[in-house]
């Protein structure tokens, strides 16, 4: 049997990576290397996944990058290539991210909104992967599902939507 083709990097677009990186960092905590500057910011989440007993495993988490739409890197072309602006309306990107035991989706939920990003729900059970969701579109367009785990005894709290 072959090995499959792997998932190995996603890249956010964005008019301003310089802002972006600020706003990720605020938001996450998230280290970003920019690498170069203004062209393209590297999102390094940090830690390795966990294993079942909270220890880090041997697997890395994925990294992510942010790029500048107006000159999308790497391409042959040193111009780059159209289009040079952000994807106006309908949908993006949805990036889905496990919020850390010790950290609350509920306020970077806040936290984004503040610096700019829009709220697309909150408080969301969803029991086909056993999971609440809070979500947001960030100022460049890119929608962010935030995602704890329900666990084996799931407590829905009151005045969730359920699906």
């Amino acid at each position: 049997m072959t090995y499959p083709n792997t998932f190995i990097f996603m890249d956010f677009p964005s008019d301003d990576p310089t802002a972006s990186a600020k706003f990720y960092e605020e938001v996450f905590g998230w280290e970003i290397e920019p690498r170069p500057k203004d062209v393209f910011h590297r999102i390094v989440p940090g830690q390795n996944f966990q294993l079942d007993d909270g220890s880090q495993g041997p697997t890395g988490n994925l990294h992510m990058g942010i790029f500048n739409v107006a000159n999308a890197r790497p391409h042959p072309d040193p111009e780059g290539v159209e289009p040079r602006q952000l994807s106006q309306g309908g949908h993006s990107v949805r990036v889905w991210i496990l919020v850390s035991d010790d950290d609350s989706a509920d306020d970077m939920l806040a936290k984004a909104v503040d610096l700019g990003a829009t709220e697309l729900w909150q408080h969301h059970y969803f029991g086909e992967f056993n999971g609440f969701s809070n979500a947001f579109k960030d100022p460049w367009g890119n929608t962010l599902v935030l995602w704890t785990k329900g666990g084996d005894d799931v407590q829905i709290p009151e005045g969730y939507t359920v699906e």
